[in-house]
């Protein structure tokens, strides 16, 4: 609310994004699925009857606002708290604010913004007093709660993801701008929309772009190329050390999995752009080209562990092109699994039969009483074979023969295929010329 100076005209009124702030659940943008209709919050506020809660969203959708308007909603106290600022001292002046609250017959909601930054031993802290209702626990957070929370927090509370905001959500907060600002945005339609890309999904940011705007000279509307050299363009959303991260390379592995070259060039500049360690995704592409790849494309672990060596010796940003070269090269090449599937059916086979020997004749005699005891005898040299190939066996004798490794007919693996189909007929033969 404004005060009497700002009424006077002799303050300034705050932010724009304070002054659009929701007054109700209604006004709030974007989060439809969780306050409309059957939505958990609608039932929730119908019913005023509010359980402990985690809202988990990117940055600017609504959390703070969400929470404020729920505890409006349900009569509650709202009662806010940062992890970012507070400590023991601060969570323990809470509860004991709350206790005297609930004696007096008024509950609280305790708001705890960026909730993943309390440790799990500050976390166990708010366990006790969320079972016994002296607070119903709003807790905000960017990051993935699995992995940001402790289980026995998330087991006493409700998790509610919260959706960055579309362009149509995006651009009705502009709407509403306009309209608190009583003038429109002095922008072409093309830089309108510009700016709303530029707010990757943040309507808080967004909203303090717009105000930059609204208090720009501009002599006219300004085109994308002038608001871009007016506005400081933010990298878009990504922590290094978070669900992001995962999240990205997940999709550049899989879009290189689905032979898309361009969706993969995308989220390789994606993760350049915010900043990954590219040694990461040289590691994840050497994986995927031997994975995904294997024998029908050889040349693709090739490729993989050449960039490396190109960017070792041109540093960045220069050897990042040898990263884009071998995204091409593994998007587009022939894909098989077959190598990785015969690693798992290898392991599996070794599991199962235990320690067997290898037959006799493929061992090794260096003394003489492993001759003696028939090491090495009965080995044919393969070189003096007829076509190069005794046909012998060398798996253990009391293990039946198994396909292992099974070659899909794309790339150069169709060749593989013939070369074993040959050899088969050849080891037949030559085992039943044994047999005579």
């Amino acid at each position: 609310m404004s005060n009497l100076f700002q009424q006077a005209g002799l303050e300034p009124a705050g932010p724009l994004a304070d002054r659009l702030r929701p007054k109700t659940l209604d006004e709030v943008i974007g989060q439809d699925h969780l306050l409309q209709g059957e939505g958990p919050l609608a039932r929730m506020v119908a019913a005023k009857k509010l359980s402990s809660l985690i809202l988990w969203g990117p940055p600017g959708t609504g959390k703070t606002s969400i929470a404020r308007l729920l505890a409006e909603a349900t009569g509650l106290y709202f009662a806010p708290l940062s992890a970012v600022f507070s400590g023991v001292a601060d969570l323990r002046k809470a509860f004991d604010a709350a206790r005297a609250r609930r004696e007096q017959g008024q509950r609280t909601l305790l708001f705890v913004d960026e909730i993943h930054r309390f440790n799990r031993a500050q976390q166990d802290g708010f366990l006790p007093f969320v079972e016994d209702g002296t607070v119903v626990l709003v807790g905000a957070t960017t990051e993935n709660p699995s992995f940001a929370l402790n289980g026995a927090l998330l087991s006493r509370a409700s998790v509610l993801v919260l959706h960055r905001l579309d362009d149509a959500a995006l651009d009705a907060l502009l709407t509403r701008a306009e309209a608190i600002e009583d003038k429109p945005l002095p922008l072409t339609p093309e830089a309108r929309a510009a700016l709303r890309a530029m707010a990757d999904g943040d309507g808080r940011y967004l909203l303090n772009m717009a105000e930059q705007v609204f208090s720009l000279s501009t002599g006219g509307d300004l085109d994308p190329a002038r608001l871009a050299t007016l506005l400081q363009r933010r990298a878009p959303l990504y922590d290094k050390s978070q669900e992001e991260h995962y999240n990205l390379i997940s999709a550049l592995h899989k879009s290189l999995r689905g032979s898309d070259v361009d969706a993969a060039l995308y989220w390789l500049a994606r993760m350049l752009i915010g900043g990954e360690e590219p040694l990461y995704i040289m590691r994840r592409l050497a994986r995927f080209a031997a994975e995904d790849i294997g024998m029908a494309d050889p040349n693709a672990l090739l490729q993989a562990m050449a960039a490396k060596e190109l960017y070792d010796f041109l540093g960045s940003p220069e050897g990042e092109i040898g990263l884009v070269q071998t995204v091409v090269y593994l998007a587009t090449a022939p894909k098989s699994n077959a190598v990785y599937k015969a690693e798992s059916a290898a392991k599996r086979a070794a599991k199962e039969h235990g320690s067997l020997m290898p037959p006799m004749h493929i061992l090794n005699a260096p003394t003489k009483m492993m001759k003696q005891l028939g090491y090495g005898s009965g080995y044919a040299y393969d070189h003096d074979a007829e076509d190069g190939f005794s046909g012998q066996n060398y798996f253990p004798d009391d293990m039946e023969r198994q396909q292992l490794y099974r070659p899909v007919e794309r790339g150069f693996e169709r060749d593989i295929i013939k070369r074993l189909e040959y050899w088969q007929k050849l080891r037949a033969k030559r085992q039943g010329e044994g047999d005579a």
